[in-house]
């Protein structure tokens, strides 16, 4: 009974400890494939997405995946910027580009989803969120993000569907 107990403790540890980086679950994996000329651009193009200031980010992760161009996380970065930015379409072809380079990134499947919403296209941005339940065991907050801006737009549009 006490291995069980500690099986759950360990568990319950790196689910808590597990690093949380906005461009997805690539973390240290993903800065491996960034060779080392373009990893201050990486870092720089990080930088800039959190600070907001989308159009340096495009510029630095230009260069990362001009190098590394099978990084989902320079290309998730990309499509992220690109959708803040209101360049939809462009946004699109990073984020199947991130995706075709890891499938399983959460932080692409979460924003693709997103972009969907925002195109009005829900039967794809539902195929994203379940895919990131099927990919998130325990739960993660990409899945959790997701389903509520799905809940939030199925609201709007029931609001909207409403005689006034």
């Amino acid at each position: 009974m006490r291995a069980i107990g500690t099986f759950a403790a360990v568990l319950l540890a790196l689910t808590i400890a597990a690093p949380f980086d906005a461009a997805g679950d690539g973390g240290e994996d993903e800065l491996k494939k960034v060779p080392r000329e373009a990893n201050s651009d990486y870092q720089l193009g990080k930088a800039a997405v959190e600070a907001k200031d989308y159009q340096r980010a495009i510029d630095h992760m230009t260069k990362v995946v001009a190098t590394a161009p099978d990084n989902a996380n320079a290309l998730n970065y990309l499509g992220y910027s690109h959708r803040k930015l209101g360049h939809l379409d462009e946004s699109l072809v990073w984020y199947q580009k991130a995706l075709a380079a890891n499938p399983n990134h959460r932080g692409a499947n979460e924003y693709l989803g997103e972009l969907y919403l925002r195109m009005g296209d829900l039967p794809k941005a539902e195929e994203r969120l379940k895919k990131l339940d099927d990919l998130c065991f325990f739960g993660c907050e990409e899945y959790d993000d997701l389903k509520e801006a799905v809940a939030e737009y199925k609201a709007a549009q029931a609001s909207s569907a409403k005689p006034q």
